[in-house]
């Protein structure tokens, strides 16, 4: 893996699935890491904070709504507080609700799941870009979905959130590339986390539905976040803009 030696991160959704992984790889490249969650109480986040500092690493937990303004700023601060600055931004909170025909659904799922995912990634982006612009330059990493770039039966607002993630990328690599601030995102298909183990589950549905992916198996979280690491890494310091697909050839 990249060398992140020196690096400070920062990884939202880290209490479990591609945002424990990717801050455990992080933290294993090099990185001081905290990891934040809308989820605080149940003893996930702290223990990946803790797996952090087990490392030699500095591991932070930090409980945060990343759909409020306040809360992000807050945690932006504290995060900028405990490690002098944010180098790295790995953007991994995020929500859905299968089942949801858009013509159906209640809008109350709607501002959930386009709050969450959409504008708390562009929260984030907003309040550690500036501490990243005020720094010197950084990388942040956006996790968007293959159902942001192609169109899911009943996905309903969670693929139109992941499609935003894709143009607020865009446009935010164009804005901060002349001060040092590298934005890309990253396209998985179905990976195996929690988020969606109804999925893969059992045997015979991770069998039906890795039938549909080239190389023959579904993601693990590993899978993605070695792709978030290089992302977040000087190997790809010549990249920015970028919308990655993670997903065993599924686009294809």
């Amino acid at each position: 893996m990249p060398d992140l030696s020196g690096k400070r991160a920062l990884v939202t959704g880290g209490r479990q699935g591609i945002g424990r992984a990717t801050a455990l790889l992080l933290a294993g490249s090099g990185a001081d890491v905290a990891v934040a969650d809308i989820v605080s109480d149940d003893g996930r986040l702290d223990g990946v904070a803790q797996e952090i500092s087990q490392s030699g690493r500095r591991g932070l937990a930090v409980r945060a709504d990343v759909s409020k303004a306040a809360d992000v700023e807050a945690m932006a601060k504290q995060v900028t507080g405990a490690f002098g600055g944010i180098d790295i931004l790995v953007n991994c909170a995020g929500v859905w609700k299968m089942g949801l025909p858009l013509l159906d659904c209640p809008e109350e799922d709607w501002d959930r799941i386009v709050d969450t995912n959409l504008k708390g990634t562009y929260l984030c982006c907003r309040s550690v870009g500036k501490v990243m612009v005020a720094g010197g330059g950084g990388s942040i990493v956006n996790l968007s979905s293959q159902v942001g770039i192609n169109p899911g039966a009943n996905i309903g607002p969670y693929g139109i959130s992941k499609a935003g993630i894709i143009m607020l990328t865009r446009e935010l690599a164009l804005e901060l590339a002349s001060q040092g601030v590298r934005v890309n995102a990253l396209a998985p298909g179905v990976v195996k986390t929690d988020f969606n183990r109804f999925i893969w589950e059992k045997p015979e549905d991770e069998a039906r539905a890795a039938a549909g992916v080239p190389l023959g198996r579904l993601a693990e979280p590993e899978d993605i976040a070695a792709a978030a690491v290089f992302f977040a890494s000087d190997e790809a310091a010549y990249i920015t803009g970028a919308v990655l697909p993670v997903d065993g050839g599924w686009h294809v």
